[in-house]
């Protein structure tokens, strides 16, 4: 799957970020050299794949 950040500015002057392909906390990580260089974030808007957990394999061990 492809992740990107997409940056968006308004006629007005405002800023959105949108992480696209990002699941959990990855999409703030991502993103927080942006926030960090363009300043005060006005609020944040968390999509579903957020709350998406990754598929973690694990093997079970059974008793002999």
């Amino acid at each position: 799957m492809n992740r990107t950040i997409d940056v968006i500015v308004d006629a007005a002057g405002h800023i959105q970020i949108d992480a696209v392909g990002f699941q959990g906390a990855d999409c703030e990580k991502a993103t927080a050299f942006l926030e960090a260089a363009l300043g005060q974030v006005a609020g944040r808007e968390r999509k579903p794949e957020y709350m998406a957990r990754r598929a973690v394999s694990r093997k079970q061990q059974v008793g002999r």
